[in-house]
């Protein structure tokens, strides 16, 4: 949805405009995001492949195999694995607009994660998978939103707040366990805590009287960023994955290609045996 081909297409075609981003952080981070067109797409119930990238589910596991290229300024090939096992899979589904044209599905709560990456990314921890759904442009019904997810000695709280353009707002607060049940509660005030380094402004939800902060940049682009953000809920401290999301900085012509440099176009890969066509 990040993609600036898939805007400058017309978004027509979606399957011709697929990407598996990966971006990992610390000395020697890296960030992944080729743009391809739909032969190197293939999918079935339980796989996806794009270019040379896959995911399969197998033995209730999420297995992803990564052979990807970095995008400047840092290049160089990302290899290896990411393997998410959930504790449970939740049937939870929220509508994101009054329309129903967005849908955010957290599939697996709560996981386990276990990363095995070249470059010497080889670790375990929690892990969290969920997928977001559309049938319009995010930036067509959305102005911003802020998105938290946080570990609990319960399972995971996740925290969902946007301004829509047609003037409503969204304020979800869910609380997940790790048999997969999912109870909406009643969200914690909102709190501020400091601008990105492209000065986005930034909240998220916490206890009466504590302020949140960040722990570690992940991500700072103009129109979105990414942190480990430390909290407080029901009197438990926390550190979870934060976003933010300026919805009219994307919708902005002259992003497009700063972003085309980060997420580079290419079109003519194909899967082996796959039936030539235009490039």
């Amino acid at each position: 949805m990040f993609s600036p081909w898939y805007r400058w297409s017309g978004r027509r075609a979606p399957e011709d405009n697929c990407c598996i981003n990966v971006a990992t952080y610390g000395p020697g981070g890296r960030f992944t995001m080729t743009d391809r067109g739909a032969a190197a797409l293939r999918r079935s119930r339980r796989e996806l492949h794009i270019g040379p990238s896959r995911m399969a589910w197998a033995d209730g596991r999420l297995v992803i195999d990564i052979d990807e290229w970095a995008a400047p300024p840092l290049p160089g090939r990302v290899r290896g694995r990411v393997v998410v096992t959930p504790s449970a899979l939740s049937g939870f589904a929220a509508d994101l607009d009054s329309r129903g044209r967005h849908v955010w599905r957290p599939f697996a709560p709560v996981a386990r994660i276990d990363v095995d990456l070249n470059r010497g990314w080889r670790w375990q921890g929690h892990g969290y998978l969920d997928g977001n759904f559309g049938t319009a442009a995010l930036e067509a019904d959305f102005r911003r939103w802020t998105w938290g997810r946080y570990p609990t000695g319960e399972g995971t709280a996740v925290f969902y707040d946007a301004t829509r353009r047609d003037g409503g707002r969204l304020d979800l607060a869910m609380r997940f366990a790790p048999d997969g049940t999912a109870c909406q509660v009643l969200a914690p005030p909102p709190a501020r805590f400091g601008r990105t380094l492209w000065g986005l402004r930034r909240q998220t939800r916490a206890d009466p009287g504590f302020r949140p902060r960040q722990i570690r940049s992940l991500l700072d682009a103009p129109f979105y960023a990414r942190a480990l953000v430390e909290t407080r809920l029901e009197g438990e401290l926390t550190q979870g994955v934060h976003e933010v999301l300026d919805l009219d900085r994307f919708a902005s012509p002259l992003l497009m290609p700063m972003l085309a440099l980060r997420v580079p176009r290419r079109r003519a890969w194909r899967h082996a045996g796959a039936v030539p066509g235009p490039a």
